[in-house]
């Protein structure tokens, strides 16, 4: 039921989806804010994040260990991780709808068993289509509901205030997900065979799943709160009366006729493309053609995604602080321009370290700033939705690189042309940047969550 507000009805600047119920708390009904239960649902929307990406980064660890176990072509299992990550960004959008409608905690529990049961049943694999069915689509559709999508609708749920930072430390997890732990994975897959990292990856999402369902509260109204940052009378938006899957093609249509949507769409089809698709799947056979080992190439990755934790929370930091456009425009030129400069390195341990640091540093800092512009031009209950779509493309990015990448290595023998397509792409997207947004400052004040999404408005 909805509980009126003295006076003339009002709608606040900050809502956000909460609660699926069209009722909020007045101040005399609303608890004490208890940071711990807000800290438990980043925690808990980590560690999953954490545990999908490793999932995802997995086929990086398994090419050179198919190709010499199974004899598979490297251009052959390059295709399969790209289905894999197409998937992953196809889904968002509709994980995303999902959640509004079924909740966060059941998608994400379904999701991690499908994971940790499709990659279990890899395990028994002889033939590259066993390897697609059960890499490339089962896991490729559960990693796709926990996902960026996952962050961006846990941070619009529980918080207000400080969105930014939250996101970025979401954000982070993914790529420290898929680089922290390669060097383990490489470890096990190097002393006892490509089955060793397949069991890991596997137990971890099937560990992860009854956590999810015993810890994750589903809205804050739930406990007895208002999202973090929120005034006392928050109103939380109706929710709405349709099936996921039309609010997400809802979504969609409506988002496609904007410009910003395409210029969102575009600079995150290259992060993607110059991120988890070329560097993500192919540094280690980088390192390869290089002499270096397959466990100390997996190490300068997993130091990426350690200061990749770093700069993405302090890119979420500076995102509530600054011009999002600017931000942007700094991570990519920069991402480009150490993308050119890779291919004429001497691949020496000094020279990968320092390029470890900085693309770690650079790695996903530009998801902050893409929700924020993502939100300022959608509003903050159809932005989880569209950012699902914008996220799709910078996983159709990071397929085309995984894939393209493969096919010019075998060609040509060399990554360098690649290297340098990427970092040319990386300099283009830094100048598309600057036209997103054009109007009020977006970087500073949420706009109003009176969603342009047509699914907000119940059905008469």
């Amino acid at each position: 039921m909805t509980i009126p507000s003295a006076g003339p009805h009002r709608r606040n600047s900050h809502d956000v989806p909460v609660s699926p119920m069209n009722t909020y708390f007045t101040p005399s009904d609303r608890q004490p804010q208890r940071p711990h239960v807000f800290a438990l649902v980043v925690a808990v929307t980590f560690l999953s994040l954490l545990v999908s990406a490793g999932v995802r980064a997995t086929p990086g660890v398994l090419m050179m260990p198919l190709q010499d176990a199974l004899g598979w072509s490297r251009a052959g299992i390059s295709a399969t991780a790209a289905i894999g990550i197409f998937l992953y960004g196809f889904v968002g959008p509709f994980s995303a709808a999902l959640m509004q409608a079924a909740g966060i905690r059941r998608t994400l529990t379904g999701a991690l068993l499908l994971i940790g049961i499709s990659t279990g049943l890899s395990l028994g694999m002889t033939r590259p289509w066993q390897f697609l069915l059960t890499w490339g689509i089962f896991s490729g559709l559960g990693t796709g509901a926990v996902a960026m999508v996952l962050g961006a609708t846990v941070v619009n749920r529980w918080f207000v205030a400080r969105r930014g930072t939250v996101m970025g430390l979401l954000a982070a997890s993914t790529a420290t997900g898929s680089l922290l732990f390669l060097p383990a994975l490489a470890a096990l897959a190097h002393h006892y065979g490509w089955r060793a990292p397949v069991i890991a990856v596997s137990a971890a999402c099937l560990l992860m799943a009854p956590l999810v369902a015993w810890l994750l509260p589903e809205h804050p109204a739930d406990r007895g709160l208002l999202p973090h940052g929120a005034p006392d009378d928050y109103e939380p938006p109706a929710r709405s009366a349709r099936n996921p899957l039309h609010d997400a093609i809802a979504a969609l249509t409506t988002a496609l006729r904007k410009r910003d949507f395409w210029f969102l769409f575009l600079t995150f089809f290259v992060c993607g493309f110059t991120t988890n698709g070329l560097i993500g799947t192919h540094f280690i056979a980088i390192c390869a053609d290089h002499g270096i080992g397959e466990v100390p190439a997996a190490g300068y990755l997993a130091m990426m995604g350690l200061f990749d934790l770093f700069g993405t929370t302090a890119s979420g930091w500076l995102t509530d602080r600054l011009d999002a456009r600017w931000l942007l425009f700094s991570y990519y030129g920069l991402r480009g321009l150490s993308l050119i400069a890779l291919p004429f390195i001497d691949f020496s341990p000094e020279s990968l370290m320092i390029f470890g640091v900085f693309y770690g540093l650079d790695w996903i800092a530009t998801v902050p700033p893409t929700l924020r512009l993502a939100n300022h031009a959608f509003g903050d209950r159809a932005a989880p939705i569209v950012f699902g779509w914008i996220v799709f493309g910078h996983q159709i990015g990071a397929a085309c690189a995984a894939s393209l990448a493969g096919l010019l290595r075998q060609e040509q023998g060399s990554y360098q042309d690649m290297l340098v397509l990427a970092g040319c792409a990386g300099l283009i997207a830094a100048l598309m940047a600057l036209s997103i947004g054009r109007g009020p400052h977006p970087g500073a004040t949420p706009r109003s969550t009176t969603s342009q999404h047509p699914a907000q408005t119940e059905p008469a």
